[in-house]
């Protein structure tokens, strides 16, 4: 039987590394700098035996070499103890518990800790991030965490989002740092590439938010993610007003120009002090009422719109592709299939 083009998604996103993030020392640094470390806490260990000398016996041949101490040093360090050169004196002794155990007990603990850091821990690692992407599902994907996607991350959680639910990609270590003390997922990647954003799994997303700063880069990334995902909803910000047919070519099935929703505010700020006012109100969280987009419920169907189960008040019915206000006759009754957008109190408002 031959393999979909799904499947073949799948295994590539297998294949790639989930939820990776570049570390801030690179591994071949951290070794050296912990072998460094080791090696010298043995040579300190090493001078102190070689100042010392006349404290230990050599039960082979009676002489302590520079050899000697180096080897007594290797196999004390390493608590091996052959017996063959051995402290007999009690300054020596003294040295032996008082300054090489602590040294010791240093070295075995950075050998320790390395094994740890570069087995262990990264390899927990990788399985925890393979078990978060195989997980994924039914969650919000955030490409580009600048002013616009820290903000729409910010007001996700404020309406009630759980951060575990919300994917962060972008290419700044910085910024994905800030969303991952949000609780989010972070992945530091380039969201243009199919394979980073299959290992997203992009195509099981609740919808994806477009944020990466410029119109091009932006309209590129929504290409990519329509490829991918044909029926995720994607929303994308657009600062040039010619480039917003553009992004609805490209699949973006929502466009946000931020200029253009300034624009309105100011003009709603001429015409009335307080319309400003109520539109920033009905786009946060924080206001007294938001707007809520839903599909109509099984028990609405057949009502008026003025009957809404919810108790919030229906302004627009989009019936196939119609819009529909709520002055028009059409939607006296809501039918099957219908997307009601309402206005409703929020929490805080009671």
């Amino acid at each position: 039987m031959p393999r979909t083009d799904s499947h073949r998604q799948r295994i590539r996103a297998r294949r790639f590394t989930p939820l990776k993030r570049a570390l801030r020392v690179p591994v071949w640094a951290d070794i050296g700098l912990r072998l460094g470390a080791a090696l010298a806490l043995v040579f300190l260990v090493v001078l102190i035996h070689w100042f010392d000398r006349d404290g230990l016996v050599d039960n082979y041949d009676g002489h302590i070499t520079f050899l000697d101490v180096v080897y007594f040093t290797m196999i004390s360090i390493t608590t091996t103890g052959f017996g063959d050169i051995a402290p007999v004196s009690t300054q020596s002794r003294l040295v032996e518990a008082v300054i090489v155990t602590p040294i010791r007990f240093a070295v075995i603990f950075i050998f320790v800790g390395a094994a740890y850091n570069f087995v262990i821990k990264r390899s927990w690692e990788r399985f925890r991030m393979a078990r978060i992407q195989d997980q994924l599902t039914d969650h919000y994907v955030v490409l580009g965490f600048g002013v616009s996607g820290s903000e729409a991350v910010g007001e996700l959680i404020a309406r009630g989002t759980d951060p575990a639910c919300i994917v962060v990609m972008d290419m700044d270590h910085d910024r994905l740092l800030q969303a991952e003390e949000l609780g989010c997922n972070v992945m530091e990647a380039d969201a243009t590439r199919d394979e980073h954003l299959m290992a997203l799994r992009i195509a099981e997303a609740k919808t994806v938010l477009v944020s990466a700063g410029r119109d091009d880069s932006n309209i590129l990334i929504v290409l990519t993610v329509r490829h991918l995902a044909p029926h995720v909803p994607i929303s994308v910000v657009v600062r040039a007003s010619d480039n917003e047919l553009l992004a609805r070519q490209a699949g973006a099935n929502n466009v946000i120009n931020p200029v253009r929703f300034t624009g309105l505010l100011l003009a709603g700020s001429a015409q009335g002090a307080h319309v400003a006012d109520y539109l920033m109100d009905l786009a946060s969280v924080g206001g007294r009422v938001q707007l809520v987009e839903r599909p109509v419920l099984p028990q609405e169907i057949g009502r008026t719109i003025d009957q809404l189960a919810t108790g919030g008040r229906c302004l627009r019915v989009y019936r196939g592709d119609r819009a529909l206000g709520f002055w028009e006759d059409e939607i006296d009754t809501l039918e099957a299939g219908d997307v009601v957008v309402e206005i409703r109190p929020t929490h805080s408002a009671g």
